[in-house]
């Protein structure tokens, strides 16, 4: 879906009481040098949403201005800064936290940019409230979105290699588009949280996502449309520079929630096969490095067929290891799903009764 200039509400939205459900929905909106769309942002909040906490990360131009600006027009809209810049998963969770200090039962979150289906929130929340789901995100790809037709291929090979690192990570194997940051989270989910742990800059979703999943709470794709506004930029994601700079965040929350979910948790003996494999891939990833720069600059005396073998044999044993533990990942998450899906048959049944 693409938005012209013109076609955003000229009018606010009437503020009033909490209208979706019986519920107190919160709008966490973090913003930075989003001077000009924070306003077509703010003037598109539906009503279903009693509060409206923009989170300014210490932005350099008027923003903050215009977000005063519309609060006066608005009573839902509270401003918040931060005093320095502390990164956008910060601000996140500046407003999860403020949110549920104000008693709110669901958190929502979108950006700045006026590029996210307000619209279509109900999605998000209906989800959380009927199914226990203690985080809903958008998937722009799901029933097959149009984000496949949209969406520049550079992103979407991006997007793709970030969701098949983040489902090994999170071992959560149904998320995808996990960089789409139009989501809700359930006032459980917030307080299950160590949010002093969590990654604070760009990459936020896919730690967030793995955090959660250590937690132990339920995460939820729901479809949504993709919105590229012409001549605004779209993407945080700038190729290799930003898939450096967000796998070892990715790596180190993968070690987090492996030590958290199965270790002190829960003890599952995946943990070995994956411990067993980084150590054979590690140790035959540096003797192949020395074995070929022996051969290449050095006599060559060192490669010979017996080491070759070794080698091989380390690399072909630590590859098995890890799809090994990945396979009884995944057969974990799998039973984990058919557990709560007995629950919930049970509690529908006794429901009924």
């Amino acid at each position: 879906m693409q938005r012209s200039a013109g076609s955003y509400p000229a009018t606010l939205p009437t503020p009033g009481p909490p209208v979706y459900r019986d519920q107190k929905i919160s709008l966490v909106i973090p913003a930075y040098n989003e001077e000009r769309l924070i306003r077509p942002t703010l003037a598109g909040v539906p009503e279903l949403f009693d509060r409206v906490y923009v989170v300014d990360d210490a932005s350099p131009d008027n923003q903050a201005q215009v977000v005063r600006e519309m609060a006066e027009q608005d009573d839902r809209i509270e401003l918040v800064r931060h005093p320095v810049n502390m990164g956008v998963g910060q601000g996140i969770i500046t407003g999860y936290l403020k949110s549920f200090e104000d008693g709110h039962d669901i958190a929502v979150v979108c950006g700045g940019d006026a590029q996210m289906p307000l619209e279509e929130t109900s999605r998000l929340l209906d989800p959380v409230i009927d199914e226990g789901v203690d985080y809903a995100k958008g998937n722009r790809f799901m029933n097959r979105g149009n984000a496949f037709d949209i969406m520049p291929s550079t992103r979407f090979w991006g997007n793709t290699l970030l969701s098949l690192m983040t489902k090994v990570a999170s071992g959560n194997y149904d998320v995808f588009d996990v960089v789409d940051g139009f989501t809700a989270i359930s006032r459980r989910g917030i307080e299950r949280v160590d949010w002093n742990k969590a990654w604070k800059g760009y990459g936020y979703p896919m730690d967030f996502i793995i955090r959660i999943c250590a937690a132990g709470l339920k995460i939820k794709d729901v479809p949504r449309t993709a919105i590229y506004t012409p001549g605004e930029r779209q993407s945080q994601i700038k190729g290799f520079r930003y898939m450096v700079k967000v796998t070892p965040m990715i790596f180190r929350a993968f070690l987090d929630r492996l030590a958290f979910q199965h270790v002190f948790s829960d003890f599952h003996p995946l943990v070995f096969l994956y411990a067993f494999g980084a150590f054979c891939l590690s140790l035959g990833g540096v003797m192949s490095f020395f074995m070929v720069f022996n051969k290449l600059f050095l006599s060559g005396a060192m490669v010979t067929g017996p080491r070759s073998m070794v080698v091989a044999l380390l690399l072909i044993m630590g590859v098995i290891s890890v799809l090994g533990g990945m396979s009884l990942d995944i057969i974990n998450f799998q039973f984990r799903k058919l557990s709560d899906r007995v629950e919930e048959l049970k509690g529908a049944s006794a429901h009924r009764g």
